[in-house]
């Protein structure tokens, strides 16, 4: 198998130092089938214990090992070094703090989530023993594009209105409410509307849609988002019609 030799420039902070960020290069060799998180996996057992970054399944599964490389959101394991030249940058996701290295603060992400309720909301409960909520072919595909989000937060990372406004509620918790929204056993709308329909929601969103573009599950956060206001729209109209809610 071919190897060629590169350097990687990784994005170092060391909070007990009290320094800022500076970026560190390594002289790694590398295989032509390598992506970056093998690179940075060498440069952890070979070159230097101290580097930090979350990685776990390297099978484009968890999500965890999302990072900056040359410029752009990527996963480290789907970044390819033999699409890269001879010097890659990589550095930490943008619009989150920086924890160390390339490992961030994403605590504002998990609020953001958990208050869309991600999760299936049905019209009456059911015991294991009453069996499954059913649902047809049709209705699954619905939403199962908006189901494979993985939250490895590329997303966040690319969002300019993120990045301007951390109120934002964001491309994935959206997505995922909407995801729920679609599911024909999930009657949680409302229960998600005052979160997913307020101007820090939706109407927060620019429709840039540089999430979509950096999904590596093709979820289309930007297409979910711009849907559901559609849906917000309508609703907010029907509301003045007779017999509307309001």
């Amino acid at each position: 198998m071919s190897t060629r030799t590169i350097t990687i420039e990784v994005l170092r902070y060391r909070p007990e130092q009290d320094q800022e960020p500076f970026f560190q290069s390594y002289t790694v060799p590398c295989d032509e089938d390598w992506v970056v998180l093998d690179a940075l996996n060498y440069i952890k057992d070979e070159l230097d214990r101290t580097l930090s970054y979350r990685w776990s399944c390297h099978m484009f599964v968890c999500g965890s090992c999302g990072i900056v490389v040359d410029g752009e959101p990527k996963l480290g394991c789907k970044a390819f070094v033999k699409d890269y030249g001879d010097k890659i940058r990589v550095e930490p996701l943008g619009n989150f703090p920086i924890e160390r290295d390339l490992v961030v603060v994403i605590d504002d992400f998990i609020e953001k989530l958990e208050s869309v309720n991600p999760y299936l909301i049905p019209k009456e409960e059911k015991s294991i023993d009453d069996g499954e909520y059913l649902q047809t072919p049709a209705q699954l595909k619905a939403f199962k594009q908006y189901s494979m989000c993985i939250n490895c937060l590329l997303c966040y990372s690319a969002c300019p209105q993120y990045g301007l406004d951390p109120s934002f509620v964001g491309p994935a918790a959206l997505a995922l409410a909407h995801r729920y929204n679609m599911d024909s056993r999930d009657v949680g709308r409302k229960a998600r509307e005052d979160v997913v329909a307020s101007h820090e929601g939706i109407w927060e969103c620019s429709f840039v849609g540089a999430c979509s573009q950096v999904c590596p599950k093709d979820v289309d956060p930007a297409g979910a988002i711009q849907q559901t206001k559609i849906t917000s729209a309508i609703d907010y109209v029907t509301s003045f019609l007779p017999g509307g809610n309001r």
